[in-house]
Order: structure tokens, then C-alpha cells, then sequence
């Protein structure tokens, strides 16, 4: 198999993710559905060939990988005309296999995938903290590269990502874009962060934030007048602010909770939703701004009370997950059951669904 001609297809055909496992054909993901190709099942020998092409396409050193050393190997390549991929490569019962997501050359384009306005709006910041968080192939990685292409087209300044990997390619225009790789150009996050501030940044991105180290220095970057973009799996604002806190040490928390109530400007959680007729998926959005009365929230332990505060928002543009789901499902993009399967508070939307028949 030319796996040059494959992953073009799987382009063509606009699948968001391939699946090269032993035992089933080479399968991929199109609007949230599983295809199978009419390819044979493929055995260990196969798969083993299927990602040794792999390697070869990114210009890769199968071999290391394949001595050991490392359990996965995550890493993106480029194949010029088609596109641009990001894959894991792992073993499962003894044999390789790989997940390869396709990201299409080009930025992606807000507006065709129904990211708001308001989200779009924290690319006007100058400052402070922006979060977008949401399960793994939620769209958060596609999220924040619409937010840095909104910036390089509309302001100067110098903006550094540091990704693992590296997945859409900013081209220089009105921002110098310097972008790195963990660990191809530097060995760690906490590291790439650090440097980052001593390279005259305007903006930082980093791919995310995983442990203390990148935590405290992402928010004290944030404080010294850089505009910072980041990412956790959290699925909530109140969860993302408690996960943050809990990660300091408990002698440290309250000097971590008023930092973040003074450099938090928004967080932004967004899943996938199958759309009604089961051909593709939406987006789907909770969004907090920080106002006064969430700022004072959170310094106050009281982040159980977020939810209110966003709904209280709603002029300013913030909006529950749940009242997002809820607008889908009245416009009649999403089913009830899928509103309800992929809400915060799974009760209240339903009594509000069942006090609306």
C-alpha cells in the first residue's frame, strides 16, 4: 500500500482520524462515525509495514522506537500536496498500532466551524490567561489556532507556541511566529515555557498545561503582560479552576487562587455533539468571561457558584454548556438524547425538557 495515497484519501474523504489496529481493516473517522474500509484485516506483520511507511513519510527513526525505549511515540509530518498528520504510534497485545489525526493545510476557519464570536474575542486580549479545555478530539488544538491566526492577521507582536506536536503551521504576517516542538526542539514543557521568557514574547501558547512547574509558570507569565493560550482536559470552568488550584500544594492554594482571579480572563470548554442526522458532529461551547463577581468567586472558594454566575453573564456572551446544548437541541441540530447524554447537569436539563413537551 502507498501510504502517500492513502492519507490523501483519507484527506479527500475529510476523515478527522485513521485507525491502523491488527485485526480490522484500516477503519477511520468522518462526523463522529467509524468507517471501515473494504481493505483486508490487517495482521501484526501488516500493521508493522502500514507504520514503518509511517515513519518514513515524517522522516522518522523507526527503529528506536521499535527498540524499546519509549511505550508510544507521538510526533506530526508533513506530505507535500496532501496534508499535514499527527500520529501516536503504541503496541497493544504484542503487535503496533497507531492513531493518525489529519489536519488539512491551511488554517482552519471559525466561522465554517461554528466557533462564536465571543470565543473569537479573546484574541482582542493583551493579557491575562485564556483556557480552552474539553476531552481529547474535542477541537481544542483547532480552537486555539484560529485564535493565534486571528491574532497574526490583526496585530504585531511575537508569538511562541510550544506543542506536542506541532499540528497547524503558522506562517509570519503581522505577528514573528516562532514555533516549537516538544521534545524535537526543546525537552520539556516546563523548559520551553521558561526560555519563552526570555525571548521578548507577546503571545504564548502552550500546547498544555500538565504539571505544577508549567502551571505556576503560565499564570505568572500571564501576570508580567503576556497573553497566554493553553489547554486542560477538564470539561467545565469550575472544574478547570479547582483542577488548577488542586495541583499546588495546600500550603500554596490561597496565594494560587488570588493569583488566578487576577490574571484569568476566560475559559472556554467544548465537546463534539453527533448532530441529528448522525452524519457529522457540532461543536458545542461553555463559555466564562471574567467579571468581577467570578473573580471574587474564586478567590473565595466558591467555585461551585460559576454556573449561576456564566448564566447571570449571558449579555456579555458567556453561556452554560447546558444552555448551549439546550439552544442545539431546540434549533433541531442535535437530538434530545444526545443534549442529554453530553450535559453538565444531566437532571435539570431534563426536567427543563420535560416541562417544555
Amino acid at each position: 500500500m502507498d501510504i502517500n495515497t492513502f492519507l490523501g484519501e483519507m484527506v479527500k474523504a475529510e476523515a478527522s482520524d485513521i485507525f491502523v489496529v491488527a485485526g480490522l481493516p484500516l477503519s477511520y473517522k468522518i462526523g463522529g462515525r467509524q468507517v471501515r474500509t473494504d481493505t483486508p484485516t490487517l495482521t501484526p506483520a501488516d500493521t508493522r509495514a502500514v507504520i514503518e511507511s509511517i515513519y518514513q513519510a515524517a522522516n522518522r527513526d523507526f527503529s528506536f522506537f521499535e527498540s524499546g525505549v519509549n511505550h508510544d511515540d507521538d510526533f506530526s509530518f508533513s506530505i507535500p500536496g496532501v496534508g499535514r498528520f499527527r500520529a501516536n504510534v503504541f503496541r497493544q497485545r504484542g503487535s503496533f498500532a497507531s492513531i493518525i489525526r489529519v489536519i488539512p493545510f491551511g488554517m482552519p476557519n471559525a466561522e465554517e466551524l461554528n466557533i462564536p464570536e465571543t470565543v473569537m474575542r479573546c484574541a482582542d486580549l493583551k493579557r491575562g490567561l485564556v483556557l480552552v479545555t474539553g476531552p481529547s478530539g474535542a477541537g481544542k488544538s483547532t480552537t486555539l489556532a484560529c485564535l493565534i491566526d486571528r491574532i497574526n492577521h490583526t496585530r504585531a507582536g511575537h508569538i511562541i507556541t510550544m506543542e506536542d506536536p506541532i499540528e497547524y503551521v503558522h506562517k509570519h504576517d503581522k505577528c514573528i511566529v516562532t514555533q516549537r516542538e516538544i521534545p524535537t526542539d526543546v525537552a520539556t514543557y516546563a523548559e520551553a515555557l521558561t526560555s519563552a521568557l526570555r525571548e521578548n514574547p507577546d503571545i504564548l501558547l502552550l500546547g498544555e498545561m500538565r504539571t505544577l512547574d508549567t502551571i505556576s509558570t503560565a499564570v505568572s507569565a500571564s501576570e508580567m503582560a503576556q497573553l497566554v493560550f493553553s489547554t486542560l482536559h477538564t470539561t467545565s470552568a469550575a472544574s478547570t479552576i479547582d483542577r488548577i488550584i488542586d495541583t499546588y500544594p495546600a500550603a500554596q492554594q490561597h496565594q494560587a487562587r488570588l493569583q488566578l482571579s487576577m490574571t484569568l480572563q476566560a475559559i472556554i470548554s467544548q465537546q463534539l455533539v453527533p448532530t441529528a442526522d448522525g452524519k457529522d458532529t457540532v461543536p458545542v461551547f461553555e463559555i466564562m468571561l471574567c467579571n468581577p463577581a467570578i473573580r471574587n468567586l474564586i478567590r473565595s472558594e466558591k467555585t461551585h457558584q460559576i454556573d449561576s454566575a456564566i448564566a447571570a453573564g449571558s449579555a456579555s456572551g458567556m453561556i452554560t454548556m447546558d444552555e448551549s446544548l439546550y439552544q442545539l437541541y431546540k434549533a433541531g441540530t442535535i437530538t434530545r438524547e444526545a443534549a442529554l447524554q453530553y450535559s453538565s447537569h444531566h437532571d435539570a436539563l431534563e426536567r427543563r425538557l420535560e416541562s417544555e413537551k
